[in-house]
C-alpha cells in the first residue's frame, strides 16, 4: 500500500475530486444503458395466441394434468384461421 500525505488541495491536485469522477461514470453508465437496448420485433400470431390466457386449454386428468394442451391449442388456433 502506498500512504499519501499532504493538504486537502493537493490531494485534490493529485488525485482529482471525486465528486466529478461519480458522475462522469453515472453519465457513461446511463449511456451505455441507452445504447444496448435492442428493438424488440412483432410477436407471430401463435405466440399472441399462447399468450391470451382465454385461449388455454389445459389436460383436465392424468399424468400432464395442469399442463397446456398445446396439440389441442393448435388445432383450435387453426380453425379459428379459416
Amino acid at each position: 500500500m502506498v500512504k499519501i500525505e499532504g493538504s486537502l488541495d493537493e490531494l485534490r491536485a493529485l488525485l482529482g475530486r471525486a465528486e466529478r469522477t461519480v458522475t462522469d461514470v453515472v453519465e457513461t453508465v446511463k449511456e451505455v444503458k441507452t445504447t444496448a437496448k435492442k428493438t424488440r420485433r412483432k410477436l407471430s400470431q401463435w405466440q399472441r395466441y399462447i399468450k391470451n390466457r382465454a385461449n388455454h386449454i389445459k389436460f383436465k386428468r392424468g399424468p400432464k394434468k395442469g399442463r397446456l394442451d398445446l396439440a389441442a391449442m393448435s388445432k383450435a388456433f387453426k380453425r379459428s384461421m379459416k
